[in-house]
């Protein structure tokens, strides 16, 4: 039994951007492959977390109920401070989660993560056809944030676009790199951690079928 307990445990915490991203991705490959650790899930570590924590990456990304970060990188508890709103937006509270986790608790990875299949990416898609019914406050809120994703991979800045070839790939990925590129202009903390080697951002987009996290944009030294 004790050695099982042990086994639970990685040898090594990661410390710096590039090993925490060698971790999550070796992670990534294990539940790909159908052979996830589950490590760290135990009751020890349960109670070492009860009063502290120490992760090891900041995960950005959408509230789809596919993405469970934690289960597709194979982590367990206090290993991932995880922040998630519907289509990954970079709203005021987010930017504030996100810079409690680099400037508090000293997370060296921030890993924002989009997917395919992504129910706000197609209602922004949607909301610029000629027909769109308008959608609630609150939803037509989030929407806007993605539109010009979708502007950008039709080619049209002004008017309805015709929506039924455009493909909600090419969008939810352009989305994810403005969704990177809005958390280091508006917080002077990421871009500052990033600009003195001590954080890393990546964007990368969950193929939900195959279960792989595929790298899209890199922001620092990984």
């Amino acid at each position: 039994m004790r050695g099982a307990a042990v086994s639970k445990h990685a040898p090594a915490r990661p410390t710096t951007p590039a090993e925490t991203w060698r971790e999550l991705r070796a992670g990534n490959a294990r539940f790909v492959a159908g052979a996830p650790l589950h490590p760290r899930q135990d009751v020890d570590r349960r109670t070492e977390l009860a009063n502290h924590q120490r992760p090891l990456v900041a995960i950005f990304g959408c509230s789809d109920s596919r993405l469970s970060a934690e289960i597709i990188f194979d982590v367990g508890l206090g290993d991932a401070f995880v922040v998630r709103n519907a289509g990954q937006v970079p709203s005021d509270s987010v930017l504030g989660s996100l810079e409690y986790a680099v400037a508090v608790l000293g997370v060296p990875l921030i890993l924002v993560l989009g997917h395919d299949e992504c129910g706000a990416v197609r209602a922004a898609i949607d909301s610029q056809a000629e027909d769109a019914a308008p959608l609630p406050a609150h939803i037509r809120g989030i929407v806007d944030e993605i539109v010009p994703a979708v502007r950008k991979v039709a080619g049209i800045d002004e008017g309805p676009i015709a929506t039924d070839h455009l493909d909600a790939g090419y969008v939810g990925r352009e989305h994810l790199r403005n969704t990177v590129s809005q958390l280091l202009e508006r917080s002077e903390v990421i871009s500052d951690a990033i600009a003195a080697g001590t954080l890393a951002v990546v964007g990368a987009n969950y193929r939900l079928l195959e279960g792989r996290a595929e790298t899209d944009v890199v922001v620092g030294r990984i």
